[in-house]
């Protein structure tokens, strides 16, 4: 199971309290998570990534380990503790301003 966490307006969105479990079939990417996790709560289509490019939002930040995993490819595999559910994996709403 990969845990994953969600910040407070996707959670509210997807009517989830805490983190979300997702089976995800290996190999564990950042792609096949969000796969996993837009199928479960189709709610949050669009609303991480966008629907044409599959492109991360770009107030959205993805982190695993301690690792910000935001500018990674699609592609990347996750580190081994996230996918176990040792760590989460979370999404993160980035905050911006001026």
């Amino acid at each position: 199971m990969i845990r994953v966490t969600l910040p407070a307006h996707l959670r509210k969105l997807a009517h989830v309290d805490g983190e979300v479990q997702l089976q995800v079939d290996e190999p564990i990417t950042l792609s096949s998570v969000l796969d996993a996790l837009e199928a479960r709560y189709p709610m949050l289509l669009g609303t991480i990534r966008d629907h044409a490019t599959l492109n991360r939002r770009p107030l959205v930040r993805f982190f695993a380990c301690g690792q910000d995993l935001s500018h990674d490819s699609h592609d990347t595999l996750l580190p081994a503790a996230v996918a176990c559910g040792e760590q989460p994996f979370m999404i993160v709403g980035a905050i911006a301003g001026g």
